[in-house]
């Protein structure tokens, strides 16, 4: 879906993007990570054209984006700011319905997708008449996003969309939106410099360095099998939390013991999950600490928290 090939952004003797070149597949979300000053909102600015690059060719559904006017370029590519970016004047679903306007939409389709979005996005729908300035910081984020997402484009990009958000704000809508239907059939290219927001909404990350790409791949091989030094000490800090959400209870399924045919009383936990909320599940599920976990072929195995991280530390050697 998006093609970046040998991009570099000057600015003056400045190289802000220095030769960087990176796939994003149909229904993808790549990250972006890395300090501020690496390039890495450059970069995705040069996707749309708000940058233009200074050479190397980028690609969006096969097609040069240079062959296109700026204009009809991002009317088909949603777009995220980190700050509310909302008009003041207008009321959110006049917010909303700003692109689909521009492509003559008519009301009656613009209102059926506003009010889809307001309930995918968790906005009362009260709030449609609205100012931003009567909105939550988190409310108005969510209304960013449900402008972008408004015209159904099938490329999104995301700049810090979360990061002006409180700590505990953010988290919990970072959370929210990895399960939202709504993004999974998007391509998607993030920025963001908090590593644990990238490896919960990431398939891919790009990890940046002033202007250069370091490594990018899947979040399991920046852990396992980082490129660099580089990329192993901007990692290390949150090594082990990011390790436990990578990796899936399925993941570690034939380390762990305890095999039942026979369905075990007590809840169930979904060998879907990552391990850190695994190991959440079975703590706060009883005096016994453990739990039963059934994968997709409905075998069952009862584990405990001990288990657990004995199986990802043999899966971690590995």
């Amino acid at each position: 879906m998006i093609a970046v090939a040998q991009v570099s952004k000057h600015f003056g003797s400045v190289k802000a993007v220095d030769d960087i070149s990176f796939e994003v597949k149909e229904g993808e979300n790549l990250i972006l990570l890395g300090t501020s000053g690496c390039g890495k909102t450059t970069t995705l600015k040069m996707i749309n054209r708000l940058i233009e690059s200074s050479s190397g060719s980028i690609k969006v559904n096969g097609v040069d984006i240079t062959k296109q006017s700026p204009e009809t370029l991002r009317r088909g590519i949603g777009y995220v700011l980190q700050h509310n970016s909302l008009f003041p004047h207008y009321t959110v679903a006049e917010n909303i319905a700003v692109v689909p306007q521009l492509l003559r939409w008519d009301k009656n389709r613009i209102k059926s997708r506003m009010e889809e979005l307001l309930e995918k996005l968790n906005l009362p729908a009260d709030k449609q008449s609205v100012y931003p300035h009567e909105l939550s910081g988190g409310q108005q984020q969510r209304v960013n996003i449900a402008r972008a997402l408004a015209a159904d484009p099938p490329v999104l990009l995301m700049d810090e969309p979360f990061g002006a958000l409180d700590t505990i704000t953010r988290a919990n809508i970072s959370r929210e939106f990895s399960e939202i239907q709504e993004f999974m059939r998007k391509t998607i290219v993030m920025v963001t410099h908090d590593v644990q927001e990238a490896f919960l909404l990431g398939d891919t990350i790009c990890l940046m360095k002033d202007g250069k790409i370091e490594q990018c791949g899947k979040p399991l091989e920046l852990l396992f099998h980082p490129a660099n030094d580089f990329v192993k000490e901007f990692l290390s800090a949150s090594y082990l939390r990011l390790a436990l959400g990578a990796i899936k209870v399925k993941d570690i399924w034939d380390k762990l013991n305890n095999f039942h045919e026979q369905e075990q009383t007590g809840d169930y936990l979904s060998a879907n999950e990552s391990l850190w909320n695994a190991m959440e599940f079975v703590i706060k599920n009883g005096k016994d600490q453990s739990v039963n976990v059934q994968n997709k072929e409905g075998q069952i195995k009862r584990v405990n928290k001990e288990e657990l991280f004995k199986a990802f530390s043999e899966y971690s050697i590995a």
